[in-house]
């Protein structure tokens, strides 16, 4: 399995678990936008292992400032 592979995979584990995790205060569509946002502000970084967890938590923050 390739890196990138890998990486595409744990996104969607990120979007998934967003989306449960707001489903009452977000749709699925913009959990999807959240974590399309904070995924392109990793897009340049050379070392990937730790993208996913820096997307899901940029994402929670985003989703968050949507909703307070």
């Amino acid at each position: 399995m390739t890196v990138e592979t890998r990486e595409e995979d744990a996104i969607r584990g990120v979007v998934e678990r967003l989306a449960s995790a707001y489903e009452k205060t977000r749709t699925p569509e913009q959990v999807e936008a959240a974590v399309a946002t904070a995924h392109a502000a990793f897009s340049e970084r050379p070392v990937r292992d730790f993208v996913p967890v820096l997307v899901e938590r940029k994402a929670r923050a985003l989703l968050n400032e949507a909703s307070g």
